[in-house]
């Protein structure tokens, strides 16, 4: 079953490169990010519907979390701090990658 949710913080494709990375290692099939809109769109195929609580965990961890989440201010800057490190990870492996 293919399931799309919104996100926030998600700037690039360094953004993306870590959110498909982290998502597929979490037994995802199938990740997208749509970098072409706003809110950014992340789609994911899963075969166990028991996943989709662990999609929200997963990107919240990363500092992405769904555009439906209420967040406070503090917890709001915390995300935004994550969503960068997160972003500098996934362009710096894309990177490496190239080399």
């Amino acid at each position: 079953m293919t399931h799309t949710v919104e996100v926030q913080n998600v700037r690039c494709g360094g953004c993306s490169n870590t959110i498909v990375k982290a998502l597929e290692k979490e037994g995802f099939k199938d990740v997208a990010v749509d970098l072409s809109c706003e809110p950014r769109k992340v789609t994911v195929t899963v075969e166990d519907e028991a996943l989709l609580a662990q999609l929200r965990v997963t990107l919240r961890k990363l500092g992405y979390p769904l555009t439906d989440e209420e967040v406070g201010f503090f917890d709001n800057a915390n995300l935004k701090a994550k969503s960068v490190v997160s972003c500098a990870i996934g362009k710096f492996s894309d990177t490496k990658k190239k080399d």
